[in-house]
């Protein structure tokens, strides 16, 4: 991605606007694009500044720092909350994973996926109480 044009030449090309100097002479004097010399003209009409716009990349994280404290606060009073509740509990809009992937790597959070399984005492199928004869 190119660099924003530096201020001494964003005020270079207000200075000789206001004094009517057409945008094609200003480029070529300061050897740059007529584009960029329009573009600045046009933010410095519109803002009243030549300073360049921040520039933000990718996308808004779907939690916000607040509703994570709050999660966070919620994981410490149950630990055994599972991904699916705490959506629920807070009305997200994400997937379990995004939430699991979330917490990892905000909060060092962990939580279960799933309520754990009902541990029935039941003997493994392929053992037998059964002495085994040899024949």
């Amino acid at each position: 991605m190119p660099q924003p044009t530096p201020n001494e030449i964003r005020e270079r090309i207000i200075g000789h606007k206001q004094n009517k100097v057409k945008e094609k002479d200003i480029a070529k004097w300061l050897m740059i694009s007529q584009s960029t010399v329009t573009k600045v003209w046009a933010k410095y009409q519109k803002t009243n500044t030549y300073q360049p716009s921040p520039r933000t990349q990718g996308r808004k994280p779907k939690i916000n720092n607040t509703i994570l404290n709050q999660i966070t606060t919620q994981i410490k009073q149950n630990p055994a909350i599972t991904l699916k509740k705490l959506i629920e509990i807070f009305d997200l809009k994400i997937s379990q994973a995004a939430l699991s992937k979330h917490l990892k790597k905000h909060s060092n959070q962990t939580t279960k996926k799933r309520p754990a399984p009902q541990k029935d005492k039941k003997t493994n199928p392929n053992e037998t109480n059964h002495p085994q004869t040899n024949q």
